[in-house]
């Protein structure tokens, strides 16, 4: 059975109804916790990676249709958006027209479905905080539901460990802080665990595409969805140039003793390879968290291994209760779905164009979505208007959490297809129709308005 600490954290999974498989799984990377292992990935032992894109491929219309039809589609939905202050799932967001990023997201498929006559399913990988805001906002859709598969199925959660001993930690004040969830490489575990994966293998799927559903660029394109299957692989990523806000990112690279492609986090990643990390001529390419794979490769590759696909390990050190640094600090055994790319011979890189990847991890990247930098046509998908993305650095101490940035733009985000940068240091008020242009910075020790209308260009800023 193991260590006590070992001991102690399965059969509080137990206790939980957590999934066998997920518990076993756990099992593993606990062992490897206990051996000293860290996850860390040594620049010494990997080397830059090249790529075809996206742009220069040329894929058969009739083969892009039939590979679309046969793909499914699985969004990444546990987050909370606690960082911005949010208490339900982060897609519930306003981003445009009353629209969420979860309406967003299913009118592109249905979309899609009538485009190329595809049953094209859209499952939400949910957390056990998600799931039920989840699944009431999609109610409305009812025609979203594929036949014989659900809409949604759930993530699974671990204890976080006491860094002192690995025993699971106790905080009776708020019990909910002692579980985790295991990283988005946790998706492989609960297909599998959950059914879902014979079930679309039974279903006559041959391929699902995966993505974070605060990622509207993300579309199950059928273009990408033939570059895949024409090329044979079991696993791909669509990965992005890296710009400098990406410097402290994650990256992919090639593993010299093997030649498998690797996708090094910033937590794998020693002190003393930080400088490499940053290097954006080094290691040009950063990962969209968009990845496709092939149904029965992955069976195959999780029969093979008991369940346990064996991906990298991350040690996340944080404390129980993130928001206070008072309590005991604590392990999370974590891993990333997208480094399931070393397990699978012939696995392969696409490189696409920022549009496929628009994340939104802060207000900061909301206020650009909001904004007319972005148009949403009759098929849902994101159509860029600028030539490039506007920076923007809005002063956290007013704008990091959503309900506070709300008030602030009481009137919608201001006009920023002229915009270079925005950054506002600060309490400042927009009023409608306001208009940036160039680069603008905004500066005041009091609580101040910009007024209706108001053109802000960087020759005449505040």
């Amino acid at each position: 059975m193991g260590s006590p600490g070992l001991h102690a954290a399965r059969q509080k999974m137990v206790d939980a109804g957590v999934d066998e498989v997920a518990i076993e799984t756990f099992a593993h990377y606990y062992r490897l916790l206990e051996h000293g292992e860290t996850g860390m990935i040594p620049e010494s032992t990997i080397e830059p990676v090249d790529m075809e894109s996206l742009a220069d491929v040329t894929v058969d219309e009739e083969l892009a249709r039939q590979a679309i039809r046969t793909t499914a589609v699985i969004k990444l939905n546990g987050g909370l958006g606690t960082s911005m202050g949010m208490d339900r799932a982060k897609s519930l967001l306003c981003v445009r027209r009353g629209l969420s990023f979860l309406d967003i997201i299913a009118r592109q498929v249905l979309h899609l479905r009538q485009q190329y006559e595809a049953p094209l399913p859209l499952i939400m990988m949910n957390s056990f905080r998600t799931s039920a805001d989840t699944m009431a906002a999609l109610a409305r859709y009812e025609d979203l539901p594929a036949e014989g598969l659900p809409l949604e199925f759930l993530q699974n959660k671990e204890p976080k460990l006491l860094a002192t001993d690995l025993s699971p930690v106790s905080h009776p004040k708020d019990p909910d802080l002692e579980w985790c969830p295991p990283g988005h490489g946790d998706l492989y575990t609960a297909l599998r665990g959950t059914g879902l994966l014979d079930r679309l293998i039974e279903a006559g799927f041959e391929r699902v595409f995966v993505s974070n559903s605060d990622n509207l660029g993300a579309v199950p394109d059928a273009r990408v969805a033939g570059w895949f299957a024409q090329s044979g692989a079991p696993f791909a990523i669509e990965a992005v140039r890296r710009t400098p806000s990406d410097r402290k990112g994650g990256h992919f690279a090639r593993r010299k003793v093997d030649g498998r492609i690797v996708l090094r986090e910033t937590a794998q990643t020693l002190p003393e390879d930080l400088e490499a990390l940053a290097d954006l001529d080094r290691h040009r390419y950063t990962s969209t968290n968009n990845l496709w794979f092939d149904l029965a490769a992955m069976k195959e590759a999780l029969d093979v291994r008991g369940g346990i696909l064996g991906l990298p390990l991350i040690r996340n050190v944080k404390h129980v209760d993130p928001g206070d640094p008072s309590t005991p600090e604590v392990i999370q055994v974590e891993t990333a779905m997208g480094s399931a790319i070393e397990v699978f011979e012939g696995s392969t890189l696409i490189e696409v164009g920022r549009d496929r990847f628009v994340p939104v991890k802060t207000t900061n990247d909301l206020l650009v979505l909001r904004s007319d930098v972005y148009d949403i046509g009759q098929d849902f998908v994101l159509d860029q208007v600028t030539d490039e993305i506007p920076y923007v650095d809005l002063d956290g101490a007013f704008y990091k959490l959503v309900r506070e940035f709300d008030k602030r733009f009481p009137e919608g985000a201001p006009s920023m297809r002229e915009a270079e940068s925005l950054r506002v240091k600060g309490d400042w008020t927009f009023g409608r129709g306001v208009r940036i242009v160039g680069d603008v910075e905004l500066e005041a020790g009091s609580a101040q308005r910009v007024p209706p209308g108001e053109v802000l260009s960087g020759d005449g800023d505040a």
